[in-house]
């Protein structure tokens, strides 16, 4: 088994989640007392998130190239970013590190092509759904239709992801607010909806929408245990 790099923390409510799911499956797949094998490298949120919204890119970038160097140092054999907005440096941090690094939009639309699917809808924070560093990668690497919602409706979601989702709060009204956004993409042709923020199937799942979702935390990674399980 290869030893899986995390670099988690953004938020650790999701990290949570991606540390379940990736001792899960591996326990599915091999049996008995069998758990990932894993290094964790977990970040302080609170300056990542105000860099973030300061626009300082420049200074993320280079925490998350030291952090992809802790973790290979940590003696990860891959590199996974827990979070679909950092991976805006995700070019810079897999030239750090001589691991392979699993993008989790590859992931992603490697789910969404093997549905059938074409055309997507993206939900996830404003960087995310409105930057080409994620949704670009969709289009110009795999081919997809992408759509995002309305102006109104993703400083809602990133409202959301922010001030609830974060921080472990899970509202009724929100969910409410994005199943409503959900149904307006699917109206405009959506054929899945992408959760594009690590956090969002805390509050949306399968059940909820007539249309298939993937859920980013829970394909990465699960391609993330493939990966692990896989001889070279």
């Amino acid at each position: 088994m290869k030893t899986i790099g995390l670099i988690g923390g953004m938020s650790w409510e999701s990290t949570m989640e991606y540390y379940r799911i990736l001792n899960q499956k591996v326990k599915e797949k091999l049996g008995g007392f069998h758990s990932a094998e894993l290094v964790l490298y977990s970040v302080d949120f609170e300056e990542i998130e105000r860099l973030q919204h300061e626009g300082d890119w420049e200074s993320l970038t280079k925490l998350m190239v030291e952090a992809a160097k802790r973790v290979e140092r940590g003696g990860a054999d891959f590199l996974l970013l827990c979070t679909n907005t950092m991976h805006k440096m995700a070019d810079e941090m897999e030239k750090a590190i001589q691991i392979p690094f699993l993008h989790i939009a590859d992931a992603t639309a490697g789910r969404i092509k093997n549905a059938g699917l074409k055309k997507v809808g993206l939900l996830g924070t404003r960087f995310t759904m409105e930057q080409d560093f994620y949704k670009g990668r969709l289009i110009k690497k795999h081919g997809l239709e992408v759509i995002v919602p309305y102006d109104e409706e993703r400083e809602m979601i990133h409202h959301v992801i922010y001030h609830e989702l974060c921080l472990g709060e899970i509202c009724d009204s929100s969910k409410e607010a994005y199943l409503a956004t959900i149904k307006r993409l699917v109206e405009q042709g959506a054929e899945g909806i992408i959760l594009g923020c690590t956090e969002i199937g805390l509050l949306i799942k399968q059940e909820d929408v007539s249309v298939p979702i993937f859920d980013t935390t829970l394909i990465h990674a699960e391609a993330a245990v493939e990966y692990a399980l896989t001889r070279d």
